[in-house]
């Protein structure tokens, strides 16, 4: 932990000008082990507890929560704005700008429950217990929320200014929301945490576990929390910060937290986390298809862990280019140059953040860019919306020229920077020029439990799907080969059927319509023709070579609309049976090629 040098000159006089532990009080613990250790405790530090009620929160922390470790200003530490390492983005007096309202952080400081109130119905005396309530930032200690503490994976939905993050777990054994603080907190959370399931664990069985507290006194925590708990204790040693609040707390309060004063009692009482030191293995079968001029398709075979495969790293020619979740299989690469040779390769990573051996390489040649066609023709980063949180509304904003409207939506979550959260609604564009060929944007599950798929139409014609995953990561999708011309209108919807499942969206981006792009592709040197051509009885052959490894083929007509998908077309024959098909043009598109046929 960093320590600035300039403490060690303030000699003792931080440290002990609070009242030390009598040298006999803990006694009663010697010699104990488990939860007989952990029993002793709680009787131990329940004695001289006094009460000084949910407001004398305040008055404790001009003693308990100052800053003569880091700037060693006196300013109030809070541990979701200290900067270790640097100027703090903010900076709090004690006493003033006490939160009240706020929007944005640096507003004002309130009191942040480490293990959230509403477990235990903010009864007394836990709601005002000093040893695990800290004053911090209103703003962060509302995105936070009451989800458990624990490690978010690389995508996270908020980051404050100190770094301290929300978002889907990556602690083994969790994979809901979670938040975790610096490296620097880590280990002051878990001894508060320690401290709470201590000193209150004659009342868990009354508490909501709030997916991390246990329902018995021992061990008083769930499996995955416990691990992650135990881990940072190790990782992030008691601290003189913590020391002095510590002293700080037992002259406010009159009782002391054991495991700062003994941090040796955490392993004493729950024994040495088991550190996940093992690797996945490589994912495999890593194949590239589906190239456009600025997007390749990937997918693989799964990497398997001991205990689980948190994410996998996507990168193209040695770069990194993305990060997907653990139970994902596949994902467009996008923002690649046109006519260019890439060289993708994968590695996985389980929650401890070991990381794999390198996957196989897979090679995609993108396609060549059609001046004033296939090119980037608009875009929404959704950076200019505005409202009120926790609220579903109706939204409209406009950015480059282009007036959107979101309705059934919140505009309070984040994906990169801001996102639009849709829960039964639609998000709609105005008109728009230049028609579209391929249209991608980032998904991820807010709120729900479910995977599912977005609507995506243009003039009111279902054009493709976009789909998002049960475990909330964050998913870059793209549909090809729209095709539409001319004016368009852009509507994504979340269907009704799916109202329990809020998605948000950001980085919507898509091309111009080029009629080069729908143009034959040819790969390998292989020859690829439909026939006969005209289509007659609903009955499409096609020759080439290597038919049986194409995953799947999709039949659009000419305006865009994805008509037919086909798991495996060719694995058994080389014939496609179309499913009543009218007379007129069509695309057939496959992993390995595109082309025009028609229905006669």
């Amino acid at each position: 932990m960093k320590r600035i040098l300039s403490f060690l000159l303030l000699s003792t006089a931080i440290i002990f000008a609070s009242a030390q532990a009598p040298a006999d009080y803990y006694n009663n613990a010697a010699g104990l082990t488990g939860a007989p250790l952990k029993t002793a405790l709680k009787t131990i530090i329940e004695n001289g507890h006094v009460d000084h009620g949910y407001d004398g929160l305040y008055t404790g922390y001009n003693t308990t929560d100052r800053d003569f470790f880091f700037e060693n200003d006196g300013t109030v530490l809070d541990i979701y704005s200290e900067n270790p390492t640097g100027a703090d983005p903010y900076n709090y007096i004690p006493g003033i700008k006490k939160c009240g309202n706020y929007t944005n952080e640096g507003d004002c400081y309130n009191r942040e429950h480490v293990i959230p109130q509403s477990l235990f119905g903010s009864a007394t005396p836990m709601v005002s217990d000093i040893h695990f309530i800290r004053p911090t930032d209103g703003k962060v200690n509302g995105r936070r929320s009451n989800y458990p503490f624990g490690k978010v994976g690389n995508n996270p939905s908020f980051t404050s200014l100190n770094n301290s993050k929300l978002g889907n777990s990556v602690s083994p054994g969790y994979t809901g929301i979670v938040f975790e603080p610096i490296d620097t907190f880590k280990g002051d959370i878990a001894r508060m945490i320690f401290y709470f399931v201590t000193r209150y664990e004659a009342k868990l069985s009354g508490f909501t576990s709030g997916g991390m507290l246990g329902n018995t006194p021992f061990p008083g925590l769930q499996s995955w929390a416990l691990t992650q708990y135990l881990e940072w204790h190790l990782m992030d040693p008691v601290s003189p910060e913590e020391i002095a609040r510590n002293n700080a707390s037992y002259t406010f309060q009159g009782n002391r937290n054991p495991f700062i004063d003994h941090p040796e009692y955490a392993t004493q009482i729950w024994g040495t986390p088991v550190l996940d030191t093992t690797p996945p293995t490589a994912a495999t079968n890593v194949a590239a298809s589906n190239p456009t001029s600025n997007s390749v398709a990937l997918s693989w075979t799964a990497a398997t862990d001991n205990i689980g495969v948190a994410s996998y790293e996507i990168y193209a020619n040695g770069t990194l280019k993305t990060t997907v979740g653990g139970s994902l299989t596949s994902t467009v690469v996008t923002g690649l140059a046109s006519s260019t040779a890439y060289n993708f390769y994968i590695i996985a990573k389980d929650a401890a953040g070991n990381p794999s051996p390198q996957s196989n390489i897979a090679t995609e040649t993108t396609l060549a860019g059609q001046p004033g066609g296939n090119t980037s023709c608009g875009t929404e980063d959704f950076e200019l919306i505005t409202g009120p949180a926790n609220t579903y509304l109706t939204v409209t904003w406009t950015n480059n020229n282009i007036n959107w409207t979101s309705t059934v939506s919140r505009v309070d979550e984040t994906i990169n920077g801001k996102a639009i959260t849709i829960r039964n609604g639609n998000l709609t564009s105005s008109t728009v020029s230049g028609g579209i060929q391929n249209l991608t944007v980032k998904t991820q599950l807010k709120y729900g439990s479910t995977a599912g798929l977005l609507n995506v139409f243009v003039n009111d014609v279902q054009v493709g799907t976009i789909n998002y995953t049960a475990d909330k990561a964050v998913s870059t999708q793209t549909i090809n080969n729209i095709n539409v011309a001319g004016n368009v209108v852009i509507k994504i919807v979340n269907p009704v059927s799916n109202s329990g499942n809020r998605v948000a969206l950001d980085d919507l981006t898509w091309t111009c319509f080029s009629a080069l792009g729908t143009s034959e592709v040819k790969k390998d040197k292989s020859e690829f023709t439909i026939y006969p051509n005209p289509v007659k009885n609903n009955e499409l052959f096609v020759k080439g070579e290597k038919l049986d490894k194409i995953v799947k083929a999709e039949i659009y007509d000419l305006s865009g609309k994805l008509i037919e998908v086909i798991a495996h077309p060719f694995k058994n024959s080389n014939k496609i049976h179309l499913k009543g098909l009218t007379k007129g043009n069509y695309i057939l598109k496959t992993d390995s090629f595109s082309t025009k046929f028609i229905v006669d």
